[in-house]
């Protein structure tokens, strides 16, 4: 869940930790294992809070420690594992060790814990290398040194006040350790480890080349990606987990379009799990589907793991807008959630996505994500998807915040209660009954011994991606036009749009799909 999104407790228009806590009973009906929570921490909010000023404590925004201890709490009773995000690659330029280094001189301890580099007296105006920001512009920033010293540049692979932090430095994995004790000691069950590819650099810096930052499904070529020593690290914070009481777990967000390279994040030794979002950017074809997860699965296996499908976050645009918008967008969304509910493997769903909440179009004056002013305000960023999500059918934050609160802060559209869960429960055909169902099945399914079933394929037409897991389920998809007959199936269990059956045939509708049973 994006907290600030979620549920406001005090009328201020931002979601908190409280919020969370209440709403936590929706959670474990809706039947999901844990929630993962984004930054809370304290920020100057540059970023939506993946600026981290200081890594042990909570923002005023979102409430206290002892809000955040009632919360895991609480969701421990309800039966919910609580997993918190770890921000490693950068700081916030507010964080005291970046206000140090930008006192200090250069070449000092202080800004060796960073990413520093002199500046070109020939050319004085050129970056040390070619590396773009994330949000646009150069990754380099020309920061003055104290005292009238030499100018430096200091790296920044995301906005300029999130300074990256330098791995190469033993000071920074240590605090880290630090950090990482000092949350599971609290309670929490695991930590998702944002840009878990992206923490070291290649030690010389070299430039990227022409093409690479707009490639992305070759992002793994970067300098500034996937290199080697990140897995001993990871291989030294799964030691150290693997020493501590209860089941904790490692989440890796890895934004590899390799497969191979990114299953090797979940070897043994290392990350329990890694997002793959091979899913969330495949095109709606059968084929493609098939391929990406082919690919996928086979990675994982060679590893002996199994991957993590995610179909939105918070950085995506929602998938109802993403498959076309309006009735067939939703229908996509629909089957596409049966779709990584069936597949083997870890499912993420983000805040709404059980909803079918659709993208939402801001106005320019509201956007918030520092994409919109880097880009010259060229691309609108990631605040579509993170609007407040609604709770009731009326009200003026549908539910979000008490009534006499203020505005929330990113304006929901007209109509938003339509999507809202008060609306959706009393519908039998939802998308959140959808999901509720989907589930149950999974976990019913799950004890029957088929969660670790091989994919068998199923050709059933061009336009229809299906396969079996084991004797306990089979999945058919129409991404084609026209209805598709399905023949010698079974006993349907779930469809995410009305099937109809002939003599033995079952018809899938268009953008429509269909859990089946033997029969």
């Amino acid at each position: 869940m994006y907290v600030r999104s979620f549920a406001d407790s005090n009328g201020d228009g931002i979601g908190d930790l409280p919020g969370v806590t209440a709403r936590l009973p929706y959670l474990a009906s809706l039947g999901v294992d844990a929630v993962w929570l984004t930054p809370f921490y304290p920020s100057p909010m540059a970023d939506g809070g993946y600026d981290v000023a200081d890594y042990y404590g909570v923002d005023p925004v979102f409430g206290t420690l002892a809000d955040f201890d009632a919360l895991v709490t609480e969701a421990h009773r309800l039966g919910l594992r609580v997993v918190c995000d770890l921000v490693p690659n950068h700081t916030s330029d507010r964080h005291p060790w970046f206000r140090e280094a930008l006192a200090a001189p250069p070449d000092s301890a202080a800004r060796r814990r960073y990413i520093f580099r002199p500046v070109d007296d020939d050319d004085p105006d050129r970056p040390p290398n070619d590396w773009r920001s994330a949000f646009g512009g150069s990754a380099w920033l020309r920061a003055p040194a104290p005292d009238g010293g030499p100018d430096e540049w200091y790296l920044h692979l995301f906005s300029p006040e999130q300074p990256d932090l330098n791995w190469d430095n033993p000071q920074v994995p240590a605090e880290f350790q630090s950090i990482i004790q000092w949350w599971l000691n609290r309670g929490v069950d695991g930590l998702r480890i944002d840009m878990a590819h992206a923490l070291l650099k290649h030690p010389d810096l070299i430039d990227a080349g022409p093409g690479q930052h707009t490639d992305f499904r070759r992002n793994h070529l970067m300098p500034f990606f996937d290199q080697p020593g990140v897995h001993e690290l990871y291989r030294q914070w799964r030691t150290m987990i693997d020493a501590m009481p209860g089941q904790r777990a490692l989440i890796g967000e890895v934004c590899l379009f390799d497969p191979g390279r990114q299953a090797r994040y979940v070897r043994p030794d290392e990350l329990h799990q890694a997002f793959t979002f091979e899913l969330l950017e495949c095109d709606w074809s059968a084929q493609s589907l098939r391929d990406t997860i082919e690919r996928t699965l086979e990675a994982y296996r060679r590893v002996g793991a199994w991957p993590a499908w995610v179909l939105n976050s918070h950085d995506a645009t929602r998938t109802v807008t993403r498959y076309g918008g309006g009735e067939q967008g939703l229908r996509c969304a629909r089957a596409a959630a049966l779709l990584m509910l069936a597949l083997p493997g870890a499912a993420y769903i983000y805040q709404g996505e059980e909803l079918g909440l659709p993208q939402a179009d801001l106005p320019d004056e509201a956007l918030r994500d520092p994409i919109w002013e880097r880009s010259g305000r060229t691309i609108r960023g990631r605040d579509g998807s993170r609007v407040p999500i609604p709770w009731t059918v009326d009200g003026h934050t549908y539910g979000f915040s008490p009534e006499s609160a203020n505005p929330p802060w990113l304006p929901q559209p007209d109509r938003w209660g339509t999507w809202s869960v008060q609306q959706q429960t009393t519908e039998p055909a939802s998308t959140l009954a959808l999901y509720r169902t989907a589930i149950q099945l999974r976990r019913e399914l799950s004890n029957d011994a088929a969660a670790d079933k091989e994919l068998t394929w199923w050709h059933t037409g061009p336009n229809v991606l299906a396969f079996r897991r084991g004797d306990e389920l089979s999945y058919a998809l129409n991404t084609g036009d026209q209805a598709a007959p399905l023949t010698g199936t079974g006993k349907v269990l779930l469809a995410s749009a009305p099937v109809e059956s002939t003599n033995g045939t079952l018809l899938l509708p268009p953008d429509a799909a269909v859990w089946l049973a033997p029969t």
